[in-house]
């Protein structure tokens, strides 16, 4: 195996590894208010979201941005709850701006921001010490997880699709149902952070 697919897989199975769901589990509540129609919001969203981690992920690998660990680990679930939160109370609203996602889309370059340093604990614990190129597999690294985030999204606009159209689920419940199950599974992770016991 080429050292490409190497740290691509890596990539990959970090994200669909869903005994650490927390990676899912912002993608999910990212996509509540989409389906396959707002395909480019979509598209633009991830996007987003990969700018963000992949610049913070070079950053840490070459050492020239450094985080306390305990802060990322909750500022991840946080940005999760958050995302949920928001989508909770503007379910089934009609925003002003509805053509544009500029806060949510500022949001999410944010949060990509911070998932990015989560990336960067793990990735350097792969990372060879001696490895004198670190951009190349990092930008490999970032490729799998961009590669995971798309599968991710397409099941979750599958399912949305499917509950929508099968289920007879209006949008508005869906966001709230989702977005409520989303805040139930994030909330216990911020309450049980070890941030409290500093």
């Amino acid at each position: 195996m080429s050292e490409f697919w190497i740290y691509f897989k890596v990539g990959l199975d970090h994200v669909l590894d869903f005994n650490a769901y927390d990676h899912v589990l912002f993608l999910i509540a990212l996509m509540i208010p989409y389906t396959f129609n707002d395909w480019k919001k979509v598209l633009l969203l991830v996007s987003l979201f990969t700018i963000g981690h992949t610049f913070t992920l070079i950053l840490a690998v070459y050492n020239l941005i450094q985080v306390n660990s305990i802060f990322i680990e909750f500022l991840i679930p946080v940005t999760i709850f958050v995302t949920a939160f928001y989508h909770l109370i503007t379910a089934g609203k009609t925003l002003k701006n509805k053509n544009t996602i500029s806060f949510i889309g500022v949001i999410t370059l944010l949060f990509g921001i911070i998932h990015g340093l989560g990336f960067s604990n793990y990735f350097k614990a792969i990372l060879p010490g001696n490895a004198s190129d670190k951009l190349v597999p990092s930008l490999e690294f970032a490729l799998g997880i961009e590669a995971a985030q798309l599968i991710i999204v397409l099941a979750v606009l599958i399912i949305a699709y499917v509950t929508q159209i099968f289920f007879r689920f209006s949008k508005k419940d869906w966001a709230l149902v989702m977005s409520a199950f989303v805040i139930g599974v994030v909330l216990p992770t911020i309450i049980k952070n070890q941030i409290w016991n500093r």
